[in-house]
C-alpha cells in the first residue's frame, strides 16, 4: 500500500499508515511493531511527517486572503489585489484662541504672528492626558487697537484652527539609485493621511518640492510628482517612489528635483484621544523674523474649543481587510452597486462602522435617479455635516453621471426587553447577583455583529437562550416581551411635521394605547402631553392623537386628530405641531410601540440595536422548582406573568 498522506494532521493516524506501508513490504508483514525498537523510529517518522504536515497546512492557509492569519500575509495578499488597508486616524479638533501683545511702540509689537508646526495644546480625555499638534505652520496678521493712555493692544487670533491628537514627527531619507533601497518610516501608529513627502537637492537649503500622494496609476506620467504608501511589517510603512515610467524618478540631475527626501508625519493614539474638550496652549509663535516671542506674551492664553476631539480611530483589523479587499477590487473605482459605495465611503471616510444604500426606486414614492446613504460612525452616532459634505465631494468621481447622492442622519431603532426571569433559590444565593449577571450578559450580546448593523437582525429565540444560558442551574425559564422605539429629534417653537418609520409591522391593540411616548409639552397648553393611538375599524391603520393624564388610567384628549399610524408598514406620521420642550434631554420624544413579530429587522436605512440599559430584567422565584408545590395552583395565582404588555398610557 502506497504512503501517500502526506498532510494528515493526526499522529497515530501517520504512525498507522507507516505501519501499513511497512507491511506491505513480504519483510515485515507479521513483524511486531510494537514490541521492538523499531516502534522508536516510526515515532520519529511519524513525528517528522506530523511537523512538516502541520507546516505545511499553515503554509497553504497563510497563501490565501479568507484563510491567512498573520497580518503581514493579509495586507500583502490584499495589496495584491490593490487594497490598502487604513492606517490608526489621529482624532482632530476645532479650537479658537487669541494672543495679545502691548507696547507704546507699533515698531516693537509683530507684524505677521505665526504658530509653529508641532505641539500645540494638550487636552484630557477620561482620565488621561493627550497632545494635539498641528502638521503645518499658521500665519495670522494681528489687530491692533489703542488706550486712551496710549498703549498700543495687538491680538493676534486663531480662529477655527484643527489640531491632531499625536507628535508631530520629521524623518529624512537620502535616495542612492539602488534598486533595492527601501524607505520605511520606522514609528508605529503613523497616520498615513497626515504624511507629507519633500524632495530637494544636495547642499539646498528648505524643505525643497512637495510630492503628492496616490492610490494608483490612473493620469500618472513620467513627470507626476507622486508616491505611494504601502503597510511593511510590524504595522509600519513603507513610502515607494516613480522610476520615470509611472511617476518623476528621483536623482540630482539637471532636470531631477534631487535625492534628499523630507517625510513628515503624526503619530498617535487612536480613538483613545476621542472626546477630549478642554485644552490648554503650550505651543510656539514666532514674529515675522522667525523669533520665538513666548516670552513676550501678557498674561494667559484661553483656548476655546469649537468642536470636541473626534474621528480618532484604531487600525483597519484583519477582518475589516478580507472584507473590504474583494469588494473594492470589484468595484474598480465605480460606484454602481450598494457594496461599491460601501468599499468606496469606507475609503473616503474611515470612521466609518456600517453603511446602508438604498436606490430612490425602492423608496415611497420612488425617487429616480437618487442613491440615499446612511452612515454609522464607529465613534458617535452621527455624520458632521463637514464630513457630509466631504463624502459626497470625494463621491463624485467616481459615480455615474446623472446619479444624485444624498447623505441622511442615521435612523436607529431600539429594541428593549422586559423580561420575567424565574429561578429556583436552591442554586443561588442572592437573586440580585443573578439579576447582574443577566444584565451584564446582555450588554455583551449589544455590542455583537447580530445587531449594530443596517440589516441586522434580533432573534427572539437566541436572546431567550442566551438569558437561560447565563445559569443553567438556577434559571429554569424566562418570559421576555419586545419593545421597538425610535427617538423623536423635535425642532423646538417651530411649526413642523414629522415621519418615523420602524420598518416592522406593530402589534394592534384594537381598544388602542398601541403607540406610546414621553412627555412633552405644544404652544398653548402648560401640561405635559403624551402621544396615543386610536385603531380604524380594519386594524391596518389608525389615528394618532395628543392627550394629557387626568388620572392613573385616563386621560383628556388634547388633540384628537395629530397624526396617523399605519400598523402594517410600521410607520407614525405627526401633522403640524409646535413642540416647546421635553420630558427627555436634547429634545427627545421616545415613542415605542409593539412588534407583530418578536423577531425584529433592521430594514433598508435603519440601524437596530439593543438597548440595554432600558432594559428591565425582572427576578420571579419559581415556586414548583423551588419545591414550594407541585400541583402548581399557587403559581398560576401568585407567579403569573403575562406575555402581553399592559394598557398603560404613557411610557416612563
Amino acid at each position: 500500500m502506497p504512503f501517500t498522506k502526506f498532510t494528515n494532521l493526526d499522529f497515530d493516524q501517520i504512525k498507522t499508515s507507516i505501519k501499513d506501508y511497512l507491511r506491505a513490504n513480504s519483510e515485515f508483514t507479521d513483524f511486531d511493531f510494537e514490541g521492538s525498537n523499531f516502534s522508536i523510529l516510526i515515532d520519529t517518522l511519524a513525528y517528522n511527517s506530523y511537523i512538516t504536515a502541520f507546516n505545511s497546512n499553515m503554509i497553504v492557509n497563510e497563501s490565501f486572503l479568507d484563510s491567512a492569519i498573520l497580518r503581514k500575509n493579509v495586507v500583502s495578499l490584499a495589496g495584491n489585489i490593490g487594497y490598502n488597508p487604513r492606517s490608526i486616524s489621529a482624532a482632530e479638533a476645532e479650537i479658537s484662541f487669541s494672543i495679545l501683545f502691548e507696547d507704546t511702540s507699533k515698531s516693537n509689537l509683530p507684524q505677521k504672528v505665526t504658530l509653529r508646526p508641532g505641539l500645540v495644546a494638550t487636552a484630557s480625555a477620561g482620565d488621561e492626558s493627550y497632545t494635539f499638534v498641528i502638521p503645518e505652520s499658521i500665519t495670522v496678521t494681528p489687530t491692533e487697537t489703542k488706550t486712551e493712555t496710549g498703549t498700543i493692544l495687538s491680538t493676534a487670533s486663531f480662529d477655527a484652527i484643527k489640531v491632531y491628537q499625536g507628535t508631530f514627527l520629521e524623518s529624512k531619507f537620502t535616495y542612492d539609485g539602488s534598486l533595492d533601497q527601501k524607505f520605511i518610516l520606522n514609528n508605529p501608529n503613523v497616520d498615513t493621511s497626515s504624511i507629507r513627502v519633500f524632495v530637494n537637492k544636495t547642499n539646498i537649503s528648505g524643505d525643497g518640492i512637495e510630492y503628492k500622494k496616490v492610490d494608483n496609476i490612473i493620469d500618472i506620467n513620467s513627470n507626476s510628482r507622486i508616491y505611494i504608501v504601502r503597510e511593511v511589517e510590524d504595522e509600519k510603512y513603507e513610502l515607494k517612489f516613480g522610476d520615470g515610467i509611472f511617476g518623476k524618478k528621483l536623482g540630482e540631475g539637471t532636470y531631477d528635483d534631487g535625492t534628499e527626501i523630507t517625510v513628515k508625519y503624526i503619530t498617535t493614539d487612536g480613538e483613545d484621544g476621542n472626546g477630549a474638550n478642554r485644552f490648554t496652549f503650550i505651543g510656539t509663535v514666532e514674529d515675522e523674523n522667525s523669533n520665538v516671542i513666548n516670552g513676550d506674551i501678557d498674561g494667559s492664553i484661553t483656548v476655546i474649543t469649537n468642536t470636541v476631539s473626534q474621528n480618532g480611530n484604531k487600525i483597519e483589523p484583519i477582518d475589516s481587510v478580507r472584507y473590504f479587499a474583494p469588494i473594492t477590487y470589484s468595484s474598480q473605482n465605480r460606484a454602481v452597486t450598494s457594496q461599491d459605495y460601501e468599499a468606496i465611503i469606507k475609503k473616503l471616510y474611515p470612521n466609518t462602522e456600517s453603511v446602508s444604500i438604498v436606490g430612490g426606486e425602492e423608496l415611497d414614492p420612488p425617487e429616480f435617479g437618487n442613491v440615499i446613504i446612511s452612515i454609522k460612525p464607529i465613534s458617535g452616532s452621527y455624520v458632521s455635516d463637514f464630513n457630509k459634505k466631504q463624502i459626497l465631494s470625494g463621491l463624485k468621481k467616481y459615480t455615474v453621471s446623472g446619479i444624485n447622492q444624498q447623505i441622511i442622519d442615521l435612523k436607529l431603532l431600539y429594541v428593549e426587553l422586559e423580561s420575567n426571569v424565574y429561578y429556583n433559590d436552591s442554586f443561588v444565593s442572592e437573586s440580585s447577583q443573578l439579576k447582574t449577571n443577566i444584565s451584564n450578559t446582555l450588554v455583551t450580546y449589544s455590542k455583537s455583529t447580530d445587531l449594530n448593523k443596517f440589516g441586522g437582525r434580533f432573534k427572539y429565540s437566541k436572546i431567550q437562550q442566551i438569558i437561560d444560558n447565563v445559569d443553567r442551574n438556577a434559571i429554569t425559564s424566562n418570559i421576555t416581551k419586545v419593545i421597538i422605539r425610535r427617538d423623536l429629534r423635535t425642532a423646538l417653537n417651530e411649526n413642523a411635521q414629522y415621519e418615523l418609520c420602524y420598518g416592522n409591522q406593530f402589534h394592534v391593540n384594537a381598544g388602542g394605547k398601541n403607540i406610546k411616548s414621553t412627555g412633552f409639552k405644544i404652544f398653548g397648553n402648560s401640561s405635559t402631553v403624551y402621544l396615543t393611538d386610536i385603531p380604524n375599524k380594519n386594524l391596518k391603520t389608525g389615528k394618532i392623537s395628543i392627550i394629557k393624564i387626568v388620572n392613573d388610567n385616563e386621560y383628556e384628549t388634547v388633540v384628537d386628530s395629530a397624526g396617523s399610524v399605519d400598523y402594517v408598514k410600521g410607520e407614525i406620521q405627526l401633522f403640524t405641531v409646535n413642540i416647546t420642550s421635553t420630558d427627555k434631554v436634547s429634545n427627545i420624544i421616545e415613542i415605542q410601540a409593539v412588534p407583530e413579530s418578536n423577531d425584529v429587522v433592521g430594514l433598508k436605512d435603519l440601524y437596530i440595536t439593543l438597548d440595554a440599559g432600558k432594559s428591565k430584567i425582572n427576578m420571579v422565584r419559581d415556586i414548583i422548582s423551588s419545591g414550594d408545590e407541585v400541583s402548581g395552583v399557587k403559581f398560576i395565582k401568585d407567579s403569573f406573568t403575562s406575555s402581553y404588555y399592559n394598557g398603560k398610557l404613557t411610557r416612563k
